[in-house]
């Protein structure tokens, strides 16, 4: 397949949503295109494993402070900040953790390197049950991986990459291209090699979840 040909399928796919269903008219795909097609399919799947609030506000925010593309020097500023306060926001929500209590209810903490500290302003938890959910190296490879795959996400979003790159080259074209894909591709092999069981802010918490005894003061 020449390369125009490659280029020409790969930009139809970038100017379509992240997390459309594309699985309407894929019999009229070319292997090429279907190829392409489960690549960024997957990526949007990873998005699923990141807080839901962060990537939802990214979404809403994203075309209209970018102006679909049309970006001034404010704008830059605004979208860039909204680039970095939400990756750092799946960077630190990778440390808080959810527990159900006696009674039932949902509980929200921070962990730290002695436990989890409760944040939600309720009794804190026992000591040695506290001592479960201390932070570990595991929770700073899901951090940056999070982290990671937003990047990624914001690097598929072509208001983003229109408002700091508007007339891109051939070489950045390919590299907007590949970089998405790559770091999707690891992130998803660092997030089922290394697991965590860490009920995040954002995420569900089962309902059979075993209860966990609290402080009473």
């Amino acid at each position: 397949m020449s390369a125009p040909h490659l280029n020409a399928e790969l930009q139809h796919y970038q100017s379509r949503p992240l997390l459309s269903n594309r699985a309407d008219g894929n019999y009229n795909m070319s292997p090429m295109q279907k190829a392409i097609g489960q690549t960024y399919q997957s990526t949007g799947h990873l998005a699923k494993l990141l807080p839901s609030g962060t990537v939802l506000s990214f979404q809403l925010l994203a075309p209209s402070l970018a102006k679909q593309g049309h970006c001034g020097d404010m704008n830059r500023i605004m979208t860039g900040g909204l680039v970095v306060f939400c990756a750092l926001s799946c960077f630190v929500l990778s440390f808080t953790d959810s527990f159900r209590d006696v009674e039932g209810k949902v509980r929200y903490g921070f962990a730290t390197f002695k436990g989890l500290w409760v944040i939600d302003g309720g009794a804190p938890l026992e000591p040695l049950a506290a001592a479960e959910y201390r932070m570990r190296f595991l929770d700073f490879v899901h951090a940056i991986v999070s982290a990671m795959i937003f990047v990624a996400i914001a690097l598929f979003d072509q208001n983003v990459v229109s408002c700091f790159n508007p007339v891109p080259s051939e070489d950045t074209k390919q590299l907007l291209t590949a970089l998405p894909v790559v770091i999707g591709v690891i992130g998803s092999m660092l997030f089922v090699s290394f697991p965590t069981t860490r009920h995040s802010i954002g995420s569900t918490l089962s309902s059979s979840a075993v209860p966990v005894e609290i402080n009473q003061l």
